[in-house]
C-alpha cells in the first residue's frame, strides 16, 4: 500500500476534516489504488505555503475516467456542463 502526499485548499481541508465531504477529485496524474492512504496537506494558496496541517484518508474506491471516453456523454455535452461527482450515504 502506498502512501501518496497531495496539496488540499483549506476549504477542501475543512470540509473533510468536518467530514462533511466523502470524495475527493483530483487529475489522474499519479496512480493510486485502493488501500492505499492519501494524505491531505493543507495549501494556503494566497501565501503560497504549506499551514501545516494534514490529515490521512485511506483510498476505498477509484473512478477514472477521461471525459472522451465516457459511452454516455459526448466530449461536447462535457465541455458545456462540465461534470460532477456526488458523494452517496
Amino acid at each position: 500500500m502506498a502512501i501518496i502526499n497531495k496539496k488540499i485548499w483549506p476549504k477542501y481541508f475543512e470540509e473533510i476534516l468536518s467530514g462533511r465531504k466523502k470524495f475527493e477529485l483530483r487529475l489522474a496524474d499519479f496512480e493510486a489504488e485502493e488501500g492505499d492512504t492519501l494524505v491531505l496537506e493543507e495549501w494556503d494558496p494566497e501565501k503560497k505555503e504549506y499551514t501545516g496541517r494534514k490529515i490521512e484518508k485511506k483510498v476505498t474506491s477509484i473512478l477514472k475516467f477521461k471525459p472522451d471516453e465516457l459511452p454516455f456523454y459526448s466530449p461536447e455535452e462535457v465541455q458545456k456542463h462540465g461534470l460532477q461527482i456526488l458523494s452517496l450515504e
